[in-house]
């Protein structure tokens, strides 16, 4: 069953995250069924990748303020340790669509302000082929909100990212329960539509839902 995620921006504030996702961008299309890649790698920006650490990687749709988990792609990996995770999109988590983005949560790293919340960071929306699944009503209407989340401009850079080598983890299937919260503050987008969460996902995951690159 999916798991309902409710992130109230009244009350929650900024995360701090300096996963910088690779892959999927904005142009990439997987097939349900078929093997696909998540990848990443530091900004080079503080905090660092080290105190990120061991994150649940999943694949979630909605909103800035609502999104719902429909696949956990690992439950626990550390991402300073590695840059690669190889994983099988289930085609049963939703139809044909361009309303997928990956999550990625901190398991260890806390919001500076609001320790209740965890660290979080996403990647681009992407497009997934050969599915056989339906959204929810739920997903439906979030996905529908996605015009009306009620974020103001930001000032947004491109960011430098350090290299990182990629290493291949393997791909955990699990269910579990996602947490929220993060205020939107500053992000950082690449031309490809990679995200880096410097300061405030909700305003980059707004953007990498409605197709906004903002400069």
């Amino acid at each position: 069953m999916f798991t309902k995620v409710l992130v109230v921006l009244a009350t929650a504030s900024a995360a701090f995250a300096t996963v910088f996702v690779t892959a999927p961008v904005a142009a990439t299309s997987y097939t349900g069924g078929q093997p696909a890649v998540v990848t990443w790698q530091d900004d080079g920006h503080a905090p660092s990748l080290q105190q990120f650490g061991p994150s649940k990687i999943s694949i979630y749709a909605g909103n800035a303020q609502q999104q719902t988990l429909l696949q956990t792609l690992n439950a626990s990996v550390d991402v300073s340790l590695v840059s690669t995770l190889n994983f099988t999109p289930d085609p049963s988590i939703g139809p044909v669509s361009s309303e997928y983005f990956i999550r990625f949560e901190s398991l260890s790293l806390k919001d500076a302000t609001q320790p209740q919340f965890p660290a979080l960071a996403f990647s681009a929306k992407f497009h997934l082929d050969g599915m056989t699944g339906a959204f929810t009503a739920d997903v439906l209407s979030q996905i529908a909100g996605q015009s009306t989340a009620p974020l103001a401009s930001q000032t947004t850079t491109v960011a430098a990212p350090t290299t990182a080598a990629a290493t291949t983890t393997p791909t955990t299937k699990a269910t579990s329960t996602g947490t929220s919260s993060a205020k939107p503050t500053t992000t950082s987008k690449a031309a490809s539509g990679a995200m880096s969460i410097r300061a405030g996902w909700a305003t980059a995951l707004l953007s990498a839902l409605v197709g906004v690159t903002m400069f």
